[in-house]
């Protein structure tokens, strides 16, 4: 079984900055694209950005310039660094991942609270 659980929400004022981790557990053999999702209240989810396990990255065009996705592939790990944050940014935020474990499943996390407020 494959379990992806974040961390590193909370509450933060307008300008400030979040780092979210995801930590993948399990029996994993290897890790395809990850990736960050968030859902606003009374809002659909929505894809924030996208990491492959090469390293090449995809961002929305909300969190362009703002947003760096990382990940560390030896740890199953992978980050998401939020500056200039706006209370427009605060939702939930998920982790998902494309986990050969031994076949390929997608998984999601439970998701993390990020609170953009003055």
């Amino acid at each position: 079984q494959v379990q992806l659980v974040e961390s590193g929400g909370g509450l933060v004022q307008p300008g400030g900055s979040l780092r979210l981790s995801c930590a993948a557990s399990g029996s994993i053999f290897s890790i395809n694209v990850m990736g960050w999702y968030r859902q606003a209240p009374g809002k659909e989810r929505e894809f924030i950005a996208a990491i492959s396990s090469g390293g090449s990255t995809n961002y929305a065009d909300s969190v362009k310039g703002r947003f760096t996705i990382s990940r560390d592939n030896a740890k199953n790990m992978m980050y998401l660094q939020m500056n200039i944050l706006k209370p427009e940014d605060t939702a939930v935020y998920y982790c998902q991942g494309v986990v050969l474990s031994p076949r390929y499943l997608e998984v999601w996390g439970q998701g993390t609270l990020v609170t953009v407020s003055s």
